[in-house]
């Protein structure tokens, strides 16, 4: 990132505009980046070669690359980096992008064009990629100048980890790769109309504590802000122990507390847990911070909480309002407003005094021992899916990165791993992307080789973008995947069995039990030159799982057949309220004041 305060810019030098790319990279701290090369982008790769400070990881698919972009900027918070050549190198990166866009997610997507003159003429392999990509990009550069490149690539950096991050393309033609520009660090940075915000207003701020101090039934609602922002963990635990209100963590934000604290309802919404759902439908204030009421966790918005006055924070000012009305509306970074509001309380309280919350607390609590979150056993004889997640996480490391594809795998993922630290938890959660998995798994574990990256991906995901196995077994990025195989593309059939009268219509994928396994991932691992191993029973779970823990020089891939009849619960069905949860028993819950 270029700072304002900058030093004096160092000795230019007279270079290509593709070998001006690679270094203003270096000095942008740019250590890792995954991609394909191609005509449009073979400029680059050139003197990319020569670079002993950029490692770059030659991907097996585009959408490979920047799944790995993303994985590696979600455990490190700063930009990952994907390389594409033009066309459909270009639109191979595009679902990956939307994906970042979704997530919040910070990385910069550099592709290569073709040569300026033939820009728009349908020229080989010509793409309109700026076009393209335009409604999920925070920000796109076309260039066409070699000059262009360097501060752009500086300011590309700056926006998309600045603000609420997100993905920046930088579309460059050949001949600007190719021409001579003379290289100058630090560049002027130009962007009249990016303004970031800045402190939060010390009057809203005051207005929120005597609203949370006025508070009967108050909720802290965490989101994957917190985590984008970097926000100290020991700055929002002051925060929550201060308030002492159960909290809720969205799909994003399951690490930015440890799942065993106390007042950790876990995730709320459409496969929320019980706790969560009911606990914000009975709030009478909710404080938001870093979410943005997305309908997985409201159900039918003009049912959502209905009683609640709504305290929302945010970077992003477009969030506010935007589909619940903010009674106390602060726009800011969250490293700032988590210990200002912490300040503001207590100082409130001091001198105020506040509500007594512990009738809340006791009630909130009994709803969570009466209805945890659980599963019934289906009659085929096969592993429940569930209790494959639950020995994995109690074998893991307490260092473990976990990594989930979509669907009903990331579900149990969500409800059955614990977690201790933040960034430790990478799913695909806005854009619910098939195939996310295996290559932010890799991501995840090029930026973090020392620690144990597990990804839990369903045997539908994992062959969207298994390839990248090749891609780890040649780089040396030991990743571990279970796929939970229930031969299915499970969270489609769950709907084909509770609303569609049992027509399973095209879901069943023939990879597991009683099938003749197509593929077999046991031999697909082997072929990529990693471990394949499979397990049929529970006597065999922890013998299988201490097995995969302790290969770490190569990939693992584990089989873990598993039932199709398992179904993820609690479960609020789409369009109706949220008052509507149902747990895996079937019983409806009762709160106190009902």
């Amino acid at each position: 990132m270029i700072r304002d305060d900058a030093p004096a810019r160092q000795g230019q030098q007279v270079m290509t505009g593709a070998q001006a790319l690679v270094r203003a990279l270096e000095e942008l701290g740019v250590t890792d980046i995954f991609g394909m090369p191609g005509g449009a982008i073979l400029p680059f790769y050139d003197p990319l070669l020569a670079s002993t400070r950029i490692r770059h990881v030659l991907v097996r698919h585009e959408q490979g690359a920047g799944h790995a972009a993303e994985g590696y900027a979600m455990v490190t918070g700063r930009p990952g980096v994907c390389v594409a050549t033009s066309g459909p190198g270009a639109t191979n990166l595009i679902t990956a992008i939307a994906d970042a866009h979704m997530d919040s997610v910070p990385i910069l997507a550099i592709t290569g064009q073709v040569g300026s003159r033939g820009i728009g003429t349908d020229a080989f392999q010509e793409a309109d990629i700026v076009g393209a990509t335009m409604p999920f990009v925070k920000h796109s550069f076309l260039i066409t100048r070699p000059e262009d490149i360097v501060p752009r690539v500086a300011e590309a950096f700056h926006i998309a980890s600045t603000g609420r991050p997100g993905p920046v393309l930088i579309d460059i033609s050949k001949d600007a790769q190719e021409g001579a520009t003379e290289f100058v660090w630090p560049p002027a940075r130009d962007l009249p109309g990016y303004r970031l915000p800045g402190k939060p207003n010390q009057r809203r701020l005051a207005q929120a504590a005597e609203v949370i101090a006025a508070a009967d039934r108050p909720v802290l609602y965490l989101g994957g802000g917190l985590n984008r922002a970097q926000v100290p963990s020991n700055d929002l635990t002051e925060l929550i122990e201060l308030i002492g209100a159960p909290f809720v963590t969205t799909l994003t934000a399951l690490d930015v507390m440890p799942s065993e604290h106390p007042l950790n309802l876990r995730m709320p919404g459409m496969h929320g847990t019980v706790a969560a759902v009911g606990a914000l439908q009975r709030a009478d204030v909710i404080v938001c911070l870093g979410a943005r009421f997305d309908d997985r966790v409201t159900g039918r918005p003009d049912t959502f909480a209905t009683r609640a006055s709504v305290i929302h924070v945010d970077i992003d000012p477009a969030e506010i309002s935007k589909i619940r009305t903010a009674d106390v509306p602060i726009v800011g970074d969250l490293t700032d407003v988590v210990p200002a509001l912490s300040t503001e309380f207590r100082d409130h309280v001091s001198a105020e005094g506040r509500v007594d919350i512990a009738p809340w607390r006791r009630e909130v609590e009994r709803i969570q021992a009466t209805y945890p979150t659980d599963w019934t056993d289906t009659d085929d004889g096969l592993l429940q899916p569930q209790e494959v997640i639950t020995h994995l996480n109690r074998a893991a490391a307490e260092d473990t990165i976990w990594v989930t594809g979509v669907g009903q795998h990331q579900m149990w993922s969500a409800h059955y791993l614990t977690f201790c630290r933040p960034h430790s938890w990478l799913t695909s959660a806005g854009a619910g992307t098939m195939g996310y998995g295996l290559p932010a798994a890799m991501g995840a574990k090029e930026a973090c080789p020392d620690h144990p990256v597990w990804l839990i991906d369903g045997d539908g995901c994992f062959q969207m973008t298994n390839q990248e196995l090749a891609t780890c077994t040649l780089n040396n990025i030991p990743i571990k995947v279970a796929v939970i195989n229930n031969s299915s593309l499970g969270m489609v059939r769950q709907w084909q069995t509770l609303f569609y009268g049992q027509r399973y219509s095209n879901t069943d994928l023939h990879t597991g039990a009683g099938t003749k396994r197509v593929p077999d991932f046991v031999k697909m691992a082997e072929a990529y030159g990693a471990v394949g191993l499979r397990c049929e029973r529970l006597e065999d779970l922890d013998d299988v799982i201490a097995q995969a823990n302790a290969i770490n020089d190569r990939p693992v891939v584990v089989d873990f057949i598993v039932s199709a009849d398992a179904q993820v619960w609690p479960m609020v069905a789409a369009g109706v309220s949220n008052d509507e949860i149902q747990h895996a028993r079937g019983m409806s819950p009762v709160w106190e004041e009902e």
